[in-house]
């Protein structure tokens, strides 16, 4: 492992995906199930252009990249130390002719990537509204889970606007939203068509939701089966398995 390529307190770790790698920092925000999930739940066609809004780390591009054959993918992150993480995993995997990262507001996209351009955007954004309490809004955390630099409806809005017709959008989100994401994606033309639930369990209600929507498409919502994290002994479920790779999730 390029051991160089790390800084205070950051680690390589194995993806256990062709044999793709990511810098992660012990004190600061990891990647989560969520990121991976999302990855997975994404469809994507031969030498399609993506944009993944609020990337973090990089772990959705460089996930989406090992397996597909994305053309490019752009990943958005406002904060300038998460970004230039992102960066060295992205050269610490030799992708960067596939994969740029942007550290820039999404909101200020627009100058830099085409509108009506993009095949596919994902995003995996903060869950929590700005409610007061935070005791510190510049902290790298709170920025990647609350809506401090970005709303939801920031999100879907750009994410229009990027799209071409018929583009796809996908979403993890918590499942409290569920009707805010529903009611802003159809303000801003994204049609809903695929709406999966993830539980901890069976016998626990879901605590993320995965969708798939397509500009300008007609109206109709396919749900799909749920996905138990969880079995009953509390081992991962075999399909968190073949989504994870056994090696790579009990590595975590």
């Amino acid at each position: 492992m390029d051991k160089s390529l790390l800084k205070e307190n950051e680690r390589i770790d194995d993806l256990q995906c062709k044999g793709l790698k990511i810098i992660q920092n012990s004190k600061g925000f990891c990647f989560g199930i969520d990121a991976v999930l999302l990855s997975n739940f994404c469809e994507i066609k031969k030498n399609a252009k993506i944009v993944d809004l609020g990337t973090g780390t990089g772990i959705v591009p460089i996930l989406i990249a090992g397996k597909s054959t994305a053309e490019k993918i752009y990943g958005i992150e406002i904060q300038k130390e998460v970004a230039d993480m992102a960066r060295r995993s992205i050269k610490l995997n030799n992708l960067e002719e596939r994969i740029e990262i942007i550290n820039e507001d999404i909101k200020n996209i627009e100058g830099l990537i085409e509108v009506n351009s993009i095949d596919v955007v994902v995003s995996n954004p903060p869950y929590m509204e700005p409610h007061g309490g935070l005791k510190n809004p510049e902290d790298l955390k709170a920025i990647s889970r609350h809506e401090i630099k970005c709303t939801l409806e920031d999100i879907i809005k750009i994410t229009s606007r990027l799209l071409k017709h018929n583009g796809y959008f996908y979403l993890v989100h918590r499942p409290h939203r569920l009707v805010d994401i529903m009611f802003l994606c159809r303000k801003y033309k994204l049609e809903p068509k695929k709406l999966r639930f993830v539980h901890p369990n069976k016998n626990k209600k879901p605590n993320l939701i995965l969708l798939k929507c397509i500009k300008a498409a007609k109206p109709e919502l396919k749900f799909l089966n749920p996905l138990y994290v969880y079995g009953e002994d509390g081992s991962y479920t075999d399909e968190i398995y073949e989504i994870y790779g056994k090696e790579s999730i009990n590595s975590y």
